[in-house]
């Protein structure tokens, strides 16, 4: 792709893409308070056209409300539902989708609106159709972790699958934000330090291991199997992470284990971002970087908080819901932050030393 300093005219194109930005974030955030509140399978199929209007009177609600109750969720755990709780968690499923679809249709939108106006470049052809591969991907695993909680003896989708989605969404953000990038940013600003640039690749790659986990967590309700700190529920290694057999299920179902997994990667990635920021703290030539350098200490560190608080509180009302969501939040902050100064960073020369 050629660079932004070759024709001023890249930037309306990186501005309708760093839109695209937010709006997965916002709807990653819907993802996350539809999961939390129960809500994924309120809407128990997938009308890609009809479906973006709710019910419009009494008879649509009562239809629906009808096939929800034929799933195990609705049996076993929600049979005391009324039609008016039955809107609440409807209302949620029915607005994350309706936000990806305003989503599909914002980047189609744009899509057409720049290439009648002639404003992309040939070499932004490639990533444009990868980007929209990933959105329609993006939609094609929401709907299969859906259906994981629409079978017998299934009273929640999948956290395999959640897992999946979640990522899955997550690829598509900071390969948005990505692309924007290369088109704001001249390489002139960009800074040379090979180390620097590898080290962020590790943390990147501890951070995604966390955010799987972090789904599981999600999925598995494994937040209140644990609610307290520094301890697990008064033991610094639990009794309880070998209970499933074979062992290696225990690092994938057992939410104890999955728990102290979460929390020591935690503790590993402040640990790792620390040293990154003193590493980074010697390099002072480069204005942009200076700027941005103490932002991925800065957000780990809110995260750390936020997961204790999330998990200290989260038996009291609606704690788990809305710690939740921040804590989700300042990690998708911390992965771009993370993508930000992996873009930042080139290292083709070594220019500035490791320490």
């Amino acid at each position: 792709m050629r660079h932004a300093s070759d024709n001023s005219s890249s930037k309306p194109v990186a501005i309708w893409l760093l839109i695209g930005v937010g709006m997965i974030m916002i709807q990653v955030l819907l993802g996350g308070i539809t999961r939390l509140t129960e809500s994924g399978l309120s809407i128990t199929e997938w009308k890609p056209i009809t479906g973006i209007l709710p019910p419009l009177n009494t008879a649509q609600w009562h239809a629906e409300f009808d096939k929800y109750k034929n799933t195990d969720q609705f049996r076993y755990i929600h049979a005391d539902f009324t039609l008016s709780d039955f809107k609440f968690i409807f209302f949620w499923e029915w607005l994350h989708r309706f936000w990806a679809r305003l989503l599909g249709i914002v980047f189609l939108i744009g899509f057409v609106y720049f290439l009648l106006r002639k404003k992309f470049k040939q070499g932004m052809i490639i990533p444009l159709i990868i980007l929209f591969l990933l959105g329609a991907l993006q939609g094609l695993v929401g709907w299969i972790m859906v259906k994981s909680g629409l079978v017998p003896e299934k009273m929640f989708v999948g956290h395999f699958e959640l897992a999946a989605h979640f990522i899955a969404a997550l690829v598509l953000l900071c390969y948005t934000f990505w692309f924007a990038l290369t088109l704001l940013v001249l390489k002139e600003k960009q800074l040379v330090n090979k180390f620097l640039k590898k080290f962020a690749i590790i943390i990147i790659g501890v951070l995604v291991i966390q955010l799987i986990y972090g789904a599981f967590m999600s999925g598995l309700k494994a937040t209140t199997a644990a609610p307290t700190w520094p301890d697990i529920n008064g033991m610094i290694i639990p009794e309880q992470i070998n209970n499933l057999s074979p062992w290696w299920k225990n690092f994938l179902e057992n939410k104890i284990t999955i728990q102290l997994l979460h929390r020591s990667i935690a503790y590993l990635l402040i640990v790792l971002v620390f040293i990154w920021t003193m590493k980074a703290k010697g390099i002072d030539s480069n204005p942009l970087f200076n700027k941005t350098k103490w932002i991925p200490l800065i957000l780990i560190l809110m995260q750390g908080v936020l997961g204790i608080l999330t998990v200290i509180t989260s038996p009291y009302g609606n704690n788990l819901v809305w710690f939740g969501l921040a804590h989700q939040f300042t990690a998708m902050l911390f992965l771009i932050s993370m993508i930000w100064m992996i873009f930042l960073i080139r290292n083709h020369i070594k220019i500035y030393p490791y320490g």
